[in-house]
């Protein structure tokens, strides 16, 4: 089971977006997969489909009070996905985590004990604080979206920079193994240029499927709907199952190392 942080601690680069309809492309090709909702907004939660308001438990219960994994788990209306969900009460949890014993490491313990997935996808909140360091603390691999506009690589540093101190000091393992263009506009000179410094920052990670601007994607989450199951036929659908594809590729069809 290979576990995934989807992190950016920029907001509005389509993480969230991404990890959803990685996820449900995935489990469409029959793959297994789990979502992890470390962002208090929720939004990976109610972009499935699931009324947070009507949630016995989420992740908060099982990084706060010691809650099995499975006890907090959702099934979502899509095939080969399912969730750890996330309510507005894990905002409350950066601060209460500073108390706890192994503060940095609770997600990883909980993960432990879930065994029969293909994937486990982390959803992270668009901060670098103790929530996301307990999703880095538990993934190996970091995807890293990035949006196609100007500033899009200000403050990326310091997420590599977390990484690293990370990888020093709690996960050994943990490496930056992907990166996703979003929000790509074929039209403009901008995007071709951020897109060329992206792959010049970071290459060989790079994914060659980019994520173009567009409105279905946009609007699919209100509809608590993955895209590739609220419009199979648009742009941003295939760009998600073409992507999915890649993933598959470079962590499902091969042998672990």
């Amino acid at each position: 089971m290979r576990i995934i942080a989807i992190a950016n601690q920029k907001g509005g680069v389509g993480k969230t977006t991404s990890c959803v309809n990685i996820a449900a492309a995935l489990g469409y090709k029959g793959r297994k997969v789990l979502i992890v909702d470390m962002d208090p907004q929720g939004h990976s939660t109610s972009g499935l489909g699931l009324d947070k308001s009507k949630l016995s438990h989420s992740v908060y219960d099982v990084l706060i009070n010691d809650l099995k994994p499975k006890d907090a788990l959702c099934s979502t209306p899509w095939k080969g996905v399912f969730i750890l969900p996330a309510r507005l009460e894990l905002a409350g949890a950066e601060v209460e985590l500073v108390g706890l014993l192994s503060r940095e490491t609770r997600l990883v313990r909980a993960l432990s004990d879930l065994k029969d997935f293909d994937l486990v996808f982390i959803d992270c909140p668009p901060s670098l604080g103790l929530l996301t360091v307990n999703a880095l603390a538990a993934a190996e691999t970091v995807i890293v979206p990035i949006q196609c506009e100007y500033y899009a690589l200000e403050g990326l540093s310091q997420l590599v920079g977390t990484i690293e101190l990370i990888r020093h000091h709690l996960n050994e393992k943990l490496h930056i193994g992907g990166v996703i263009l979003t929000m790509y506009d074929a039209r403009t000179n901008l995007s071709k240029e951020v897109a060329d410094e992206v792959r010049r920052q970071f290459p060989g990670v790079v994914f060659s499927t980019v994520i173009p601007r567009n409105v279905r994607i946009s609007e699919a989450p209100s509809y608590g709907q993955p895209i590739i199951y609220y419009d199979p036929q648009c742009v941003g659908s295939m760009a998600y199952m073409s992507l999915a594809e890649e993933v598959e590729e470079r962590w499902l069809n091969q042998k672990r190392p």
